[in-house]
């Protein structure tokens, strides 16, 4: 969320205007729809499944949604929508998408249909390298999976950090650190990319490598 929230200062999007389709609707896809709402006042228009997808215009109710899943397995018959293919959810003209549920969903074959100005990858490797490409051309807006969905093992490494101190934060410290952490790798990421006139995956993989390498210089190993 706080790397969706910095991409749309760059893309100039109102997040509380914006318009997001979630593409899976597991545990990162409803997490994600629950805290575009809750957060940012996003409005959530499309999510999918494995069994279809739904959409509605007007918004949807992330927790309804999810209710009605657990009650029927799936988000397909959701009230009040219209039913969707998985496929035509990529292709929907929205501010943002969220790929959330399976490997190599955008290639070079839809690539070309993606509308979306901002593509947030909650999933790991949602996207081709031909795709990955096509889209930086075409000037849609990439956060890479491992920059998007790193918050968790971001979290986890605060919990080490507190059992090391034997000092525990409360809940609203752990969303000012994970802000402040997020917030800084997205901006790395983004200089890197404009500096090297690179995308902004790329971008991400020379920033891990130099740290990397520093790293080892630093320890003598090189």
């Amino acid at each position: 969320m706080y790397a969706i929230r910095e991409a749309c200062k760059v893309m100039e999007i109102d997040l509380s205007k914006a318009t997001i389709a979630i593409q899976g609707y597991g545990n990162a896809g409803y997490f994600a729809a629950v805290l575009a709402k809750e957060l940012f006042s996003a409005k959530i228009i499309a999510v999918s499944d494995s069994k279809g997808g739904i959409i509605n215009k007007d918004g949807l109710d992330p927790e309804a949604v999810n209710n009605h899943k657990t009650k029927t397995s799936s988000v397909v018959g959701f009230p009040g929508s219209s039913p969707l293919g998985n496929e035509e959810l990529l292709e929907l003209k929205v501010d943002i998408l969220l790929p959330a549920a399976l490997e190599n969903v955008i290639t070079d074959k839809n690539v070309g249909k993606i509308k979306a100005k901002i593509v947030g990858e909650l999933a790991n490797g949602p996207t081709t390298p031909e795709a990955d490409e096509i889209l930086y051309k075409n000037k849609v807006h990439i956060i890479p999976d491992f920059l998007c969905n790193a918050g968790g093992v971001t979290v986890s490494y605060f919990e080490m950090v507190q059992n090391f101190y034997m000092y525990y934060w409360d809940t609203d410290e752990v969303y000012k650190q994970l802000d402040r952490k997020m917030t800084l790798a997205y901006q790395a990421v983004l200089k890197t990319s404009q500096d090297y006139k690179i995308n902004m995956r790329k971008a991400a993989y020379v920033i891990a490598v130099k740290r990397v390498a520093d790293a080892m210089k630093a320890r003598g190993w090189v």
